[in-house]
């Protein structure tokens, strides 16, 4: 009988794709008392091993990958948000959001993005949140319902949007304070109601790693033109949602991946005559109406 040749115990195990590296590392995670986290960090490991074995990842890639996030983390500020921005542009929010949300006869949802602020102002129904701001006027109306009952009264409605430019007030150092922005609460009919200036689309902060990434790939950084809305109530799941202007030439090829149909409404134009009494003054207007659904938590 032929005997099988033994390696010599000098020469080394070889492992060229490294699979004993990510079992080694996966292994480590053996102990940690959170399940979720556990499967998560096994998950993740599995994955980027994974890509990197498949593309080859050379030293001077991996380099710059890490010099990418770092610069990514330190152009974040109180203000903007780079690595929600960088989730965003590569559509991880937008694929969050569609795991984690089922319209089930409530108004869709779509990414949050990174200009969102907590502490508006809490204004008076009908009130003017453009803080005289150049633009063509526009009436935001709506009202707020349960998806399974009848109208939420005191529901709240944080909406923000971008001027006429393209620009969000946190993205100027003026030193004017927030505009375009607002928290207001729907009256006992679930109503809402205020003014505002009409948003056009506008590219998203392309000076830095996401910009650099955009350009990079070939990709446009633009976003059509949206209001945002925060909406919540009592025992009802919040809503993160925009509403996108109809015929905006960017809505088929939004940078972010966050349009959906259900969320594009007219922005109609209004003639002056036809504006309340007290907003007359020879300009023409527009006209933004979307009714919203909350889903109930039970």
């Amino acid at each position: 009988m032929q005997r099988l040749a033994l390696r010599p115990s000098s020469e080394p195990d070889v492992d060229p794709a490294g699979h004993r590296i990510t079992d080694a590392v996966v292994a480590s995670f053996a102990n940690a008392p959170d399940p979720r986290l556990r499967s998560l960090m096994t998950v993740l490991v599995r994955h980027l091993h994974d890509a990197v074995r498949e593309t080859g990842l050379t030293m001077e890639e991996w380099r710059f990958a890490v010099d990418y996030l770092t610069r990514t983390g330190l152009t974040c500020t109180g203000t903007r948000q780079e690595f929600i921005l960088l989730s965003d542009a590569l559509g991880v929010s937008m694929l969050v959001d569609a795991i984690n949300h089922e319209a089930a006869g409530a108004t869709e949802t779509t990414v949050l993005g990174p200009f969102y602020v907590a502490d508006s102002a809490v204004m008076p129904l009908g009130a003017d949140i453009s803080r005289g701001l150049p633009g063509t006027p526009l009436l935001v109306e709506g009202t707020v319902r349960s998806s399974f009952g009848g109208p939420l009264a005191g529901a709240s409605v944080e909406v923000w949007q971008s001027d006429a430019d393209g620009t969000y007030d946190v993205q100027k150092d003026d030193g004017e304070g927030y505009a375009l922005r607002a928290h207001f609460k729907t009256d006992g009919q679930g109503r809402f109601h205020f003014w505002s200036i009409t948003p056009c689309s506008y590219p998203i902060p392309n000076d830095g790693p996401v910009g650099d990434m955009l350009a990079a790939t070939g990709r446009h950084p633009y976003r059509p033109a949206h209001v945002h809305f925060l909406i919540s109530a009592p025992g009802h799941a919040p809503l993160v949602t925009h509403v996108f202007a109809e015929g905006d030439p960017y809505l088929a090829d939004d940078a972010v991946f966050g349009v959906k149909p259900s969320l594009v409404r007219p922005f109609a134009l209004q003639h002056p005559d036809d504006a309340p009494a007290a907003r007359r003054d020879g300009r023409a207007w527009r006209r933004l109406s979307y009714d919203f659904a909350l889903n109930p938590t039970r």
